[in-house]
């Protein structure tokens, strides 16, 4: 049996108060904060990871003119695996999360919902865990 891999590729966002965002997304979604870096109000680095594998990185959006990622807050989307949408999606209400599109099944097999966090990212929660690939050798 080959086993996956670690991830090797990581969703990256900025945001307007990262700190505020990071207590959202661990409270409403359930993201672990791993790692977070940066003095006051200012996060250079953080790294929150997923319970059923990967994660996201993010900092602060405002890190001066000499910036090499200048990504905007609220432009970021991801679709993230998960095994009980119900449960999640009643969590994400209770913390206050905008809900644009309650839990429905697709015609592809997944039960999902779509929610938007206080910087304006889209988050899709679902059972989907997409077509089987190919796994390199280790």
């Amino acid at each position: 049996m080959t086993q996956t891999p670690p991830p090797q590729v990581w969703p990256t966002l900025r945001a307007t108060d990262a700190r505020a965002l990071i207590r959202f997304l661990v409270e409403a979604f359930g993201f672990e904060e791993t790692a977070v870096y940066g003095e006051g109000d200012r996060v250079d680095h953080a790294q929150l990871s997923w319970p059923l594998g990967g994660g996201v990185m993010l900092g602060s959006a405002d890190r001066g003119p000499d910036d090499k990622w200048p990504l905007r807050p609220g432009t970021f989307g991801a679709y993230v695996v998960t095994e009980d949408v119900p449960a999640l999606h009643k969590r994400a209400v209770a913390a206050g999360a905008e809900i644009l599109q309650p839990p429905a099944d697709t015609d592809y097999g997944s039960s999902e919902f779509l929610a938007r966090d206080p910087e304006g990212n889209l988050w899709s929660f679902g059972t989907y865990r997409g077509e089987p690939g190919s796994v390199a050798a280790q």
